[in-house]
């Protein structure tokens, strides 16, 4: 007569029959192991079932006799006792890698975001370094738009940086609506006219920093009433200019906030001269998985979900 042979490949649901299996044999019965599974007899009785019929074989007998396994559930005892522990030394590996993880994370972002009332990236890394203290974390300060390239071409893992536009080849996590009003310093003769003195036409006529940096349409269409002016590649050097006395300029609120507290700078008509600038982390779609980088995006998403 050919002996029957175990079926099938294990399923999550398989598992879990095996587990009361051996709860079942080692308390001596259904009646005994019901306390240690905290579930009904009918439950124990119905998952030794659907065990049996899963492996096509007869794994124990119950009745008034009591209870005891057969030959074939004396071997299936013994594969269920080994296989349960390399399922157990195998989440215990899984739970050492992410507990000792080692590597770098390199991250780009654009100036002049640490000023951020929502610190998200700030709390997000610090959370990273306390779950893997041997995590390198490499932040590089460049252009926006040379945080899309690196991200592309993998030179960073993630960024941050301004969304204008969708690529379709980034991820996106939506972090912050970065608000940005029109500023002058006190060195400019704007800043000592009352708001009922201030027209759009005299703003107007004012020498303005034009960013040299990439923008998205919405943006350039607050710079058309200006016709002169300078330039700067960044917002530190808009900030350097304005201070200057020769011009105005647009800064994020926050970024500006300190030299308003002081006195040098104050908005103008910030009702009518203002934008919004939408910032994301992004990650390339097609990235090899990597656990760090997986970490930082969990832990960044963890800060968004209790803002």
């Amino acid at each position: 007569m050919t002996k029957k042979k175990i079926v099938g490949h294990i399923a999550g649901a398989d598992i879990r029959m095996l587990k009361i299996f051996r709860a079942v044999v080692s308390c001596g019965g259904f009646s005994a192991a019901e306390s240690e599974l905290n579930i009904s007899r009918a439950a124990i009785s119905l998952a030794i079932s659907d065990l049996e019929q899963r492996l096509s074989l007869k794994l124990c007998n119950r009745g008034r006799s009591g209870f005891s396994l057969t030959d074939e559930g004396e071997q299936v005892y013994l594969a269920t006792l080994q296989l349960l522990s390399s399922h157990q030394e195998f989440q215990r590996q899984i739970n050492s890698i992410h507990s000792e993880l080692k590597g770098d994370l390199d991250i780009g972002i654009t100036d002049c975001l640490v000023t951020l009332p929502g610190m998200f990236i700030t709390d997000s890394l610090k959370q990273l370094k306390a779950r893997a203290p041997e995590v390198n974390i490499n932040i590089e300060m460049i252009p926006a738009i040379d945080v899309i390239k690196a991200t592309l071409d993998g030179r960073i893992q993630t960024g941050v940086a301004p969304v204008v536009g969708h690529n379709p080849n980034l991820r996106y996590i939506h972090l912050y609506d970065e608000q940005s009003h029109l500023y002058c310093s006190r060195e400019h003769p704007l800043f000592h006219y009352t708001p009922d003195e201030l027209s759009e036409e005299l703003i107007a006529q004012c020498d303005v920093v034009f960013p040299s940096y990439q923008q998205s349409a919405e943006v350039k269409s607050h710079f058309q009433p200006f016709q002169k002016g300078a330039k700067a590649s960044d917002r530190e050097g808009v900030a350097f200019l304005i201070l200057t006395g020769c011009y105005i300029g647009y800064l994020p609120t926050h970024f500006a906030q300190k030299w308003v507290d002081r006195g040098m700078m104050k908005p103008l008509q910030p009702e009518r001269f203002n934008f919004v600038t939408p910032y994301a982390a992004i990650t390339r779609k097609d990235l090899a998985p990597n656990l760090i980088l997986a970490n930082f995006l969990d832990v960044l998403q963890i800060q968004l979900q209790a803002a």
